[in-house]
């Protein structure tokens, strides 16, 4: 910036007003005795027009001034308004200030900043020659200048060496730059330099009385740390890190918590009290501590807690006494009190014992644990009634058992009870006599046994096989039925290709074979249900399927549901069956539309779930792994919990007589878990329900089942032209499903020959004294079943082709097959164009 060389006023340099200049006054006295002498040389006539109007310039100009004095619009300089207050408060401040324009004109300076300056009415120095030095030095002053010059604000503390008067051998100070308007228009920048080193040096002062307190507390012989209501340590001290052989930086910063050095039954009951509001409470917990390396430290804790005024606990207090052999005098008391904790504390059953007003005197951790922190009515810190700890209507018994124990009585029979709250669990809970313990008139001990685990796996068990006996008995059911509509799609295909379409029978016949067919996709979802269906798994990306899928689903949610698809990035792959897959999805969201009768929103929504996070869900059954979770959510009329438990049973349907059969979500949980995957729902009434299901990822390592089939099966088209050459082998226990598909094959060229049981095939095989070109055979037949027969075949023949149909899905009966072994398989009920089109392909191979 530009240096001044004008004097200050006084003590203070201001030059925010600027003075006229004599020169103009000195231009126009000129320009008048120059008009007055040049009359002097024209004659009367001609100066008197002159004269005249110069009298009338000056008559206006006086005018004008009037007018404008008048208004306000000029003023006289001795009556310029000044607010000397202001001006008295910037001279006699204590920080320095300077205003400094643009061009780099220093307009004002206060006696402070002079003084920092170091100016004695000469030379007033920027504040960039001020400050110079240290590379930090100058790199503050230069943002600051580059504020000032952007009209921006800023800040900087400088520590100079020397200080600016050279009395000290350094100096702090607060630089800081602000725009400041102008009436002017003008634009400036006021600099604001505050001396800060004994601020400076107090804070230093007080730093070191805070690290001098921090060492006494950190060194002394009792170990200390502070611990929040979320079970984090916030402060450690040294003592107490050495014996567990902790790094202290490792506290503080999240990278410490109380489950590392206590039992995490014990957390639960060091963060779960509660206490009146402003009141202050110390408990006292014998204890093992857990050392990095694994081993214990027996201590105890004097755990001391405050609680502010909204009643919530705030930072533990918590003096830790080390209680390792050789610490104390007494030997023997502190060795069996610290086996008496460790029992105590750590047995997985909780214990409390009780007084005669049923309050609790004393408890463990696991107990806290189970029943979390109970209210405490009593005054004086009296402990919390035991009924508080069950459901209100299960304390009768409980009354009941504790009056037996007051009366020291032995025979007190178990109880099977259930915890407080919403959510409680299930306890099994046992009360005893105290006896004589001489404390606090404790007369009873109550020891509970967690058991909702236990229930809930009773209950998944009981739920489990009644499901696997039903799902049985359907897949026997859709088995024997799959029989009798192939029966029935057989004869109907044989009618039909004996009619015309123009004959009064063929729509007849039609209508026979379409109500068998969807009495085979009836059949499907039984299968589904019973996991016994055929499975043909490809490697998919469930975006691009759902996508495909939107339009159908738009078409059946109606214009009344609005549907919200969101894709999952980078979405793993999974492997699946696509039609039995869109099944799933269609089912659900039919359901959707049906419990949102007056509209609303179906929400789809795809995501990778990994392995950490999989287990977190804790989804009945699930194991850790890397899952593609679908969420299909609505904004329904949702479900009761009774009805939840029963969604997946078959039959069971809440829709109308005629309106549902109540296999839609049967067969849904039947071909996720067919595929491997699980599901999972959430349903509150009123807010709707939320179907999760999660199958597990693809990896891209593993080869498809068969690959080659899948491929070469998706190549293949039905040749037009299905007749052929050859014998065939017909094994069918069945007769009436025997004898149409031996009358198609017939009919279409070929050689039949039947058996109705897989000896009887043997019989007909070793008669005939050479192979057949086919083995047609069913699965499940009496005496001899089609894997059985295909073992006792391939010892005579091994090459020998075979085709195997069934009701059954093709994995139901894989297992019993040797390992590698080759086969078709036809799935019941077929056409009769279906059976030639796959014997053609067969024989051609």
């Amino acid at each position: 910036m530009a240096q001044v060389g004008d004097k200050p006023k006084g003590s203070t340099i201001d030059r925010s007003e600027r003075p006229g200049h004599i020169g103009l006054v000195l231009l126009l006295a000129s320009i008048l005795v120059g008009a007055i002498l040049s009359l002097r040389f024209l004659g009367s006539e001609q100066a008197q027009p002159l004269i005249l109007g110069l009298l009338a310039f000056f008559a206006m100009a006086g005018v004008f001034f009037l007018f404008a004095i008048a208004i306000g619009v000029m003023q006289f300089a001795g009556q310029t308004a000044r607010n000397d207050i202001t001006k008295i408060m910037a001279d006699t401040s204590g920080e320095g200030l300077v205003v400094i324009e643009d061009d780099g004109r220093i307009v004002y300076a206060n006696e402070t900043y002079l003084s920092l300056a170091g100016s004695n009415g000469g030379d007033v120095r920027a504040v960039e020659r001020l400050f110079t030095g240290a590379p930090e030095v100058s790199e503050a002053i230069y943002r600051l200048a580059q504020a000032a010059r952007e009209h921006r604000t800023g800040t900087e503390e400088i520590r100079l060496s020397p200080s600016l008067d050279g009395s000290q051998e350094f100096g702090w100070y607060r630089v800081r730059v602000r725009p400041l308007p102008r009436p002017s228009g003008r634009q400036a920048t006021l600099w604001i330099i505050a001396d800060v080193t004994h601020e400076r040096e107090r804070q230093e002062n007080v730093f070191q009385e805070l690290q001098h307190a921090i060492d006494y507390l950190d060194h002394a012989p009792a170990g200390f740390l502070s611990i929040d209501p979320n079970g984090s340590i916030v402060y450690l001290n040294a003592t107490l890190a050495s014996w567990l052989d902790y790094d202290l930086a490792q506290v503080g910063s999240g990278g410490l918590g109380l489950s590392d050095i206590v039992p995490r039954n014990v957390v639960a009951m060091m963060t779960s009290f509660s206490g009146e509001p402003g009141s202050v409470r110390t408990e006292t917990f014998d204890l093992d501590l857990r050392r990095r390396n694994g081993q214990f430290l027996p201590v105890r804790l004097y755990h001391r807690i405050a609680f502010g005024q909204d009643g919530r606990m705030g930072a533990s207090r918590t003096l830790v006494l080390n209680r390792s052999p050789g610490v104390e005098v007494d030997e023997g008391q502190r060795a069996a009190e610290v086996r008496f904790a460790r029992f105590f504390n750590n047995t997985p059953i909780a214990i409390a014992t009780v007084n005669r007003t049923g309050r609790i005197v004393q408890a463990n951790a696991p107990f806290t644990k189970l029943f979390g922190s109970l209210p405490r009515t009593g005054e004086g810190g009296e402990g919390p009634f035991i009924l508080d700890a069950f459901a209100s209507g299960e304390r009768g018994p409980v009354e009941t058992a504790l009056r037996a124990a007051a009366e020291n009585r032995g025979d007190i029979q178990p109880l099977e009870l259930h915890t407080a709250g919403e959510n409680g669990g299930s306890v099994r809970v046992w009360i005893t006599p105290a006896g004589e313990t001489g404390s606090e008139d404790e007369t009873a001990i109550v020891y509970a046994l967690d058991t909702t685990d236990f229930r809930k796996v009773e209950e998944q068990l009981a739920q489990s096989q009644k499901m696997n006996a039903v799902g049985q008995l359907a897949g026997g059911v859709a088995h024997d039925f799959n029989n009798v509509l192939q029966a029935i799609i057989g004869y109907s295909d044989l009618l039909l290709a004996n009619h015309r379409p123009t004959d009064p029978s063929f729509q007849d016949i039609m209508q026979i074979k379409q109500n068998a067919n969807r009495a085979a996709s009836l059949v499907r979802q039984l299968l589904a249900f019973s996991r016994r269906q055929t499975l043909r798994p490809e490697v998919l990306n469930l975006n691009d399927r759902l996508y495909d899928l939107s339009m159908l689903l738009k078409r059946l949610l109606g214009e009344r549901v609005e549907l919200d698809l969101t894709h999952g990035r980078d979405l793993w792959f999974v492997q699946a069956d696509v039609n039995q897959f869109e099944q799933v999805i269609v089912n659900l969201a039919v359901n959707a539309r049906d419990a949102m009768p007056n509209g609303g929103k179906l929400a789809i929504r795809t995501a990778n779930i990994g392995a950490a996070e999989a287990a977190r869900l804790n989804v009945g059954g699930m194991p850790a792994g890397d899952y593609v979770k679908i969420e299909v959510s609505d904004t329904g009329t949702g479900m009761t919990p009774d009805i939840v438990e029963k969604i997946f049973e078959p039959f069971f349907t809440t829709k109308e007589v005629g309106k549902g059969t109540g296999l839609g979500l049967s067969t849904v949980f039947g071909i996720v878990k067919q595929s491997g995957g699980f599901i999972d729902v959430d349903s509150k009434v009123g807010q709707g329900t939320t179907f999760r299901i999660y199958l597990p990822r693809h990896a891209a390592a593993e080869v498809e089942a068969r690959p080659e089939e899948a491929k070469a099966e998706a190549a293949k088209k039905p040749a037009a032209d299905m007749t052929g050459q050859g014998t065939i082998l017909l094994v069918e226990d069945e007769d009436p499903v025997r004898a149409v598909n031996a009358r198609a094959l017939t009919a279409r060229g070929y050689t039949v020959l039947e058996a109705a049981s897989g000896v009887e095939a043997l019989q007909v095989i070793e008669e005939r004294g050479e192979p057949v070109d086919l083995v047609v055979s069913d699965v499940v037949m009496p005496e001899m079943d089609g894997p059985t027969l295909l073992g006792e075949l391939r010892k005579l023949y091994p090459d020998l082709k075979v085709i195997f149909v069934s009701g059954y899905a093709e994995d139901a009966f894989r297992k019993n097959l040797p390992e590698g072994e080759e086969f078709n398989f036809l799935p019941k009920p077929f056409s009769l164009r279906q059976l030639v089109e796959i014997v053609k392909q067969v024989m051609g191979r």
